[in-house]
């Protein structure tokens, strides 16, 4: 069975979620079986492992409509793809469509990044349920991220293929990294994440008000705006603003912090938490159900909205022998999500596909 794997939206020179998890997946994917990697774009190999690859063009080109033209000259039996936009007619394999989350339809701003054609076009997709279906319902078998948006694609009845978990996960934790931390002297907390609305950053600057000697440090990327609104919410020198940082730096602060905190009103997964929680750091979030799904017994959980009730939450972690607690847990979580058991639950669906491609 030839297995070609999209990796076209692999960015270059640093992940986005889409691409990580693309890496995670073929990476896993490969100890298992042979494995080739569609590129869009040469360099995007300096993020790849070493695996055979073929080229095609980029699946933002109007040429996507018919990239099977491109693909079925490489004779694969099935194609999995990170996304669920990838072209599909005239096929000639089975083909495996990946869906995250139902985020967007929820909250209609898109990405920030893309161009403004892409954003029209990402708004009008989103009005409706049926462009959703229509591309789903062209794959042979549906992956998703989660327990809970498989749940959600079933209550919308998004696709009649079959529903597989592949579930994200974290990177590796850095070599000599701890196994087992003693709670920190220091009061820092991390958020990562983005600033859009629901997001809902703005609560944690409110409990910060509530929280003197801590410090929050937001590590992304982060407009003059929203620096701006943020820095008003919060008292003076309680927000730590980096405007992006490397992955080293990031691990290094999850090490030495009291908590990562967020309250998002909404999410699609989770992935910081579940890095937090690998390097042993606790993790204060929001009480909606992808996060009780991602943080299980190991999380403090609070109501989005209520600052008092975020600033009441950080301060259990006070106690030596609560954080240790929550610390302990917080590494068994984490060892739930990795890449290769979301490679088996894969490669086991796919080998279950019945018809005629298969």
């Amino acid at each position: 069975m030839k297995i070609v794997v999209d990796c076209r939206y692999v960015r270059i020179g640093h992940h986005d979620g889409i691409s990580r998890y693309t890496v995670g997946i073929v990476t896993a994917l490969a100890k298992r079986h042979p494995v080739t990697m569609l590129i869009s774009d040469q360099r995007q190999l300096a993020m790849l492992p070493e695996l055979p690859w073929a080229l095609a063009s980029s699946p933002t080109s109007v040429r996507e409509l018919f990239v099977a033209s491109q693909v079925n000259k490489l004779a694969p039996d099935v194609v999995f793809t990170p996304m669920q936009t990838m072209g599909s007619l005239g096929r000639r394999y089975t083909l495996v469509k990946t869906l995250h989350d139902l985020i967007y339809y929820r909250n209609r701003t898109p990405p920030r990044d893309l161009n403004p054609v892409i954003r029209l076009l990402w708004r009008l997709y989103h009005l409706g349920w049926w462009p959703q279906r229509l591309l789903l319902n062209r794959a042979d078998l549906v992956a998703t991220v989660s327990a809970t948006t498989k749940q959600l694609m079933l209550q919308h009845r998004l696709t009649r293929r079959p529903i597989v978990i592949v579930g994200n996960a974290p990177d590796p934790v850095p070599a000599g990294a701890p196994t087992h931390r003693t709670a920190p002297t220091g009061r820092e907390l991390v958020y990562m994440g983005s600033f859009m609305p629901y997001k809902n950053v703005e609560t944690l600057a409110i409990a910060m008000r509530q929280l003197p000697g801590y410090r929050l440090h937001l590590l992304s990327r982060i407009s003059p705006a929203d620096r701006a609104r943020l820095l008003a919410l919060a008292p003076a020198d309680a927000l730590v603003i980096h405007d992006g940082t490397s992955e080293v730096d990031y691990f290094a602060l999850l090490q030495t912090a009291t908590a990562l905190v967020t309250t998002s009103l909404d999410e699609g997964f989770g992935l910081p938490l579940v890095e937090a929680m690998s390097v042993g750091t606790p993790v204060v979030v929001s009480d909606i159900p992808i996060f009780r799904e991602i943080g299980g017994d190991a999380a403090l959980y609070v109501p989005p909205t209520d600052a008092s009730a975020v600033a009441a939450a950080i301060r259990r972690l006070d106690d030596p022998a609560e954080w240790e607690a929550r610390s302990v847990a917080a590494f068994a979580q984490a060892a739930t999500f990795d890449w290769d058991r979301s490679a088996d639950a894969l490669l086991t669906a796919i080998e279950q596909l019945p018809g005629p491609r298969r």
